[in-house]
């Protein structure tokens, strides 16, 4: 059953720390999972929300503390001493560790890192902060279980029961040689089915995913998708083990991206949520209704072009709103199809056959709602023949049009190494409004003769 937040418990604990009763506080709240208590954090002040974590135990503010909303953990972060903050982080693992680290200013970075007491665990952290986040590096935590291929299967489960002691699950075994370069992954079973004097080299699978430590962090994502890993390691240049990807971290990846291509496609330029600032939101918003604006002014120009031909011929303004708004809805269509089967790698063939289908399908589209608009134009409104013919016609051609560069812009910006998802916005409903109504006024140029 989902954890929801009442005002009792909110009032109960707002009570508990008015009157310093930590340790009712603390059976109060132990009771309570990691993220539920991050909730509760969001509807306190910074004040209360920071007397809790110097109450509970770091095992317990540690995993909370990454749960927290980002502009929250700051703030508490900030009130923390750098002593606390590293006993949160001794409790955390290394790739973990490093992400918290890496939102601190510089110079609590090094105090923060100074009072680490596992040297080791702060050497891992350091080596990890070397990373850009978005890469395999920054993703990957050094927490592992890895044998050499020379020992035997007895020498592996003792060693691996000290390696184990530091690592929070153990999603895989890995198998390295000498040099510590990856040779293969051990099976659980094989192992505990195997004679003890056995050689882990006749035993291990040699057949093994892994990604370079400079591979972009959706690339890790696609492939632990492909493949349904669970975690993945990760290699330097010269083949080493150097960490491991788990799927908890690409979950966070995935997610990420698929708010930026949602963001794009709603015209928004960069990364902002509902209780950012009113200057971030409008730095992020207006770019995009700039275009729109400029695209209006256009659209707005190419109207009083026409506009001998709307005192003639009155009723071909009327369904200037629909040939727009069908070119929109059409180039957004197939262009959000388009960078969905990018973003999946689903998509086959030439660009030639795509746009080719794109065609057949526009025209299929086309023929069925012109055959509708045509009918219902002529029985229902009223509308002569003639201009019947022409609002058809115009609707046929904004569709194929529209849907021809709907499929073929996101095609062009990933072929040049532009995110694809910028295509889904106001820019396909902008530049195809424009076309539509240049389309539309062209045929009845065209076929009327004015």
């Amino acid at each position: 059953m989902q954890f929801k937040i009442s005002k009792e418990l909110l009032e109960q604990i707002e009570q508990l720390i008015h009157h310093k009763n930590d340790q009712e506080l603390e059976v109060l709240l132990n009771d309570l999972h990691h993220a539920d208590i991050a909730e509760i954090f969001e509807e306190l002040d910074i004040a209360e929300a920071t007397y809790i974590f110097k109450v509970l135990d770091s095992e317990k503010t540690a995993e909370i503390l990454l749960e927290l909303e980002e502009d929250v953990r700051e703030k508490i972060l900030h009130a923390l001493s750098p002593k606390e903050i590293a006993e949160e982080l001794d409790e955390l693992d290394t790739d973990d560790a490093a992400d918290i680290i890496a939102e601190l200013p510089q110079s609590k970075k090094e105090e923060v890192i100074s009072e680490l007491e596992d040297v080791e665990h702060a050497k891992d952290i350091v080596d990890l902060l070397r990373y850009d986040e978005d890469t395999a590096g920054g993703l990957m935590g050094k927490e592992l279980v890895k044998v050499n291929e020379n020992w035997n299967v007895l020498t592996c489960v003792k060693e691996m029961r000290i390696q184990a002691e530091h690592v929070t699950r153990v999603h895989s075994i890995y198998v390295v040689d000498d040099e510590n370069r990856l040779k293969g992954r051990l099976s659980l079973k094989d192992l505990l089915t195997t004679s003890t004097k056995t050689p882990i080299s006749e035993v291990y699978i040699k057949k093994v995913d892994s990604v370079r430590v400079n591979a972009s962090n959706v690339e890790v994502a696609r492939i632990m998708q492909k493949y349904d890993l669970e975690a993945i390691p990760v290699v330097d240049e010269m083949g080493r083990l150097v960490g491991r990807i788990t799927i908890d971290d690409i979950v966070d990846v995935i997610k990420e991206e698929a708010d930026k291509d949602y963001q794009l496609a709603a015209g928004i330029s960069q990364d902002v949520e509902a209780d950012d600032s009113i200057i971030e939101l409008t730095k992020a918003r207006l770019p995009w209704l700039v275009l729109a604006l400029f695209g209006g002014f256009v659209s707005v120009t190419l109207l009083e072009s026409f506009q001998g031909a709307m005192q003639f011929h009155k009723e071909l303004f009327f369904f200037t709103p629909l040939i727009a708004a069908m070119a929109g809805n059409v180039g957004v269509q197939s262009s959000a199809i388009i960078v969905q089967g990018l973003a999946n790698h689903s998509i086959s063939g030439t660009i030639v056959n795509r746009l080719l289908k794109e065609i057949s399908l526009s025209l299929l589209n086309g023929l069925i709602l012109a055959t509708v608009l045509f009918l219902g134009s002529h029985f229902l409104l009223g509308v002569d023949s003639k201009i019947g013919i022409i609002v058809t016609i115009a609707l046929i051609s904004v569709i194929v049009i529209a849907s021809l560069i709907g499929t073929s812009i996101p095609l062009l910006l990933d072929k040049f190494g532009i995110d694809p998802a910028l295509a889904t916005g106001p820019f396909i409903t902008t530049s195809n409004d424009i076309f539509g109504i240049l389309i539309y006024f062209s045929i009845a140029k065209l076929i009327l003769g004015f």
